[in-house]
């Protein structure tokens, strides 16, 4: 594991839910979901090194679509990670799971559903936009 992703890992260890390295600089957010990711500056994970507590396949699509080149997860789905592997997105993980779990605990969370059977990170960007309201 790299330096800056063994210092993300550190992150969340502190209090984080996503935390990002990139040219030295250091971000972390502490949101549940995908609102961070959805929220930040295009080109702002170009090159970075990202760890995050749960990454299912629409963290994946957003991390691929930004140009992330490093991932740790506590816990990934099998899509995410067939994302990241496809896009020779480096990643370690704690836990891998069949799929993301609504916070319910009745199914498939609903932006990994909603991404499940797309392979193009910018229709997935185009998707969880509408789907979360946000107006990117």
């Amino acid at each position: 594991m790299n330096r800056n992703l063994i210092r993300a890992k550190e992150l969340l260890g502190s209090g984080a839910s996503l935390a990002i390295i990139n040219g030295g600089g250091e971000l972390t957010f502490s949101d549940r979901g995908i609102k961070s990711l959805l929220s930040l500056q295009t080109g702002s994970l170009m090159g970075a090194f990202v760890a995050d507590k749960i990454i299912g396949k629409a963290a994946a699509m957003l991390l691929a679509r930004g140009g992330a080149i490093e991932v740790y997860a506590e816990v990934i789905s099998e899509p995410a990670l067939k994302v990241l592997h496809d896009r020779h997105i480096l990643c370690v993980y704690e836990k891998l799971v069949p799929n993301i779990i609504n916070r319910e605990g009745t199914g498939i969370c609903p932006m990994e559903s909603a991404v499940l059977t797309l392979s193009d990170t910018e229709a997935a960007y185009a998707v969880l936009c509408a789907k979360t309201g946000y107006a990117g």
